[in-house]
């Protein structure tokens, strides 16, 4: 349907869809599109992306596409103004194809005539199926739905939809238009960021319980040993990284507990991790243990890892149940450290470690008995906390380094969760920022 407005000015060709759509940087709307994602989004220097048609409004004039279907031709629209003074630009479709060709990123707002005929709609079905189309073929864009003077039933039905707001073509003039446009530009990017926001906090509760239910509940129950443990994966906004542990009390009494890290830090390293405790838990809980155990998970490895260059460190510690003594078996992994009252924190020996899973086929770990004594402190410790740098240059803290610092603090009275925290940090706080590896820490104290 035509819409009456007062003719006032020529539209250019490039604008009512006779020539290639201007790109807001200069170029044709191809050479524009180069720079979008498939998502219509566009990647900043940070690697982040925004939506164009929300923030491209400060640099370019405000661009609006009316789709309506004048017989006569390409109608013409009164002349307006945006806030900043800056005339507004008009691109014209006859219909939903023409107007998905000129729908380029720098179109801002969509002047709808509601009595434009859907495609596969006859007059008798759906009164909004043309808006319901637009809606779908620009849901980022702002759009006015335009309607017969005084059906504003069928306008606040349009509004109930999706659309911004809409108007009675009688009553148009500039001014009205141009105020219309501008809100309804605002109003939508206050819509999207609303629901950006709401998204980002679905996506943070989805996270945290996808955590919990990835990081392991320790299973200590009759036990006498107290268990602490600091996670912190080192690629950013990561859940889990390819650091792993465990720890879990069979029926005998024993506690068995393991930390293990995956070579690599993406998400498939990450998955294989969580596989690897859940393979361990169930083989300890089975009765598996040592060298039997580490064969077992070996063969877990080669069979879930996405390529026969990826290795896994593991160390797995049974403590008896009268808690003095416990056996040790090292795969390739760090050994752990053992703090106990009066004396030097020291690491338990590693003359017997074997190698990380997945690099020799048929190897075997020696498990090594070690004392704990009456009143100890075991920390267990992926090489995260081992290898970030000591300032500005390229030493790192290494085993002796951690081992220092954990036996001043111990000295100082930390214990638990404290103990970890103060490690952890300090150790962040020497590497001059953020560890770029994971970081898991386990601490397992006996108190008589």
């Amino acid at each position: 349907m035509p819409v009456p407005i007062p003719r006032q000015r020529a539209i250019p060709a490039a604008e009512s869809g006779q020539a290639q759509a201007a790109s807001p940087h200069g170029g044709s709307a191809e050479e524009s599109a180069k720079d979008v994602s498939p998502t219509g989004r566009t990647p900043d220097t940070a690697g982040n992306t925004t939506d164009k048609v929300e923030n491209n409004t400060a640099h370019t004039n405000l661009t609006l596409l009316l789709i309506e279907d004048d017989p006569a031709g390409s109608p013409i629209v009164p002349d307006m103004l945006d806030q900043a003074g800056k005339p507004i630009r008009v691109r014209t479709a006859r219909n939903l194809t023409e107007a998905g060709r000129l729908l380029t990123d720098d179109v801002h707002c969509i002047l709808l005539d509601l009595a434009l005929p859907a495609p596969g709609h006859s007059d008798s079905e759906d009164e909004l199926a043309v808006l319901r189309h637009v809606l779908e073929l620009a849901p980022r864009h702002a759009v006015l739905a335009l309607t017969a003077s005084g059906d504003a039933e069928r306008g606040a039905e349009a509004v109930r939809v999706g659309a911004q707001d809409y108007l009675f073509r009688d009553e148009l003039d500039g001014r009205l238009l141009s105020r219309a446009i501008r809100y309804a530009v605002e109003r939508k990017r206050s819509e999207s960021a609303e629901r950006r926001l709401a998204e980002g906090r679905l996506r943070a509760q989805e996270n945290r319980r996808l955590e919990r239910g990835l990081l392991p509940t320790p299973l200590l129950e009759g036990s006498t040993l107290r268990f602490a443990a600091r996670y912190r994966p080192g690629r950013s906004r990561a859940l889990l990284g390819g650091d792993f542990y465990d720890v879990v009390r069979t029926p005998d009494g024993t506690v068995h507990a393991m930390i293990g890290d995956v070579c690599g830090h993406g998400p498939d390293e990450a998955a294989l991790g969580v596989e690897l405790r859940i393979a361990w838990r169930a083989l300890t809980l089975a009765g598996l243990c040592g060298d039997q155990l580490l064969g077992t998970l070996q063969q877990v490895l080669e069979h879930e890892r996405a390529d026969d260059e990826i290795f896994a460190t593991l160390c797995t510690v049974d403590i008896a149940p009268d808690g003095r003594r416990a056996g040790l078996c090292l795969a390739g992994h760090p050994s752990p450290l053992l703090a106990s009252p009066g004396k030097p924190a020291r690491l338990l020996p590693y003359d017997n470690n074997g190698p990380a899973l997945g690099l020799l086929p048929g190897a075997r770990w020696p498990r090594m008995q070690v004392e704990l004594g009456a009143e100890w402190s075991l920390m267990l410790y992926t090489d995260g906390l081992i290898e970030g740098h000591i300032g500005q240059g390229r030493e790192r803290l290494g085993q002796d380094g951690m081992t220092e610092m954990v036996r001043r603090q111990f000295a100082e009275g930390l214990r638990g969760e404290q103990l970890l925290r103060a490690a952890v940090n300090e150790v962040r706080d020497l590497n001059g920022g953020e560890l770029t590896d994971d970081v898991a820490v386990l601490l397992l104290d006996r108190v008589p």
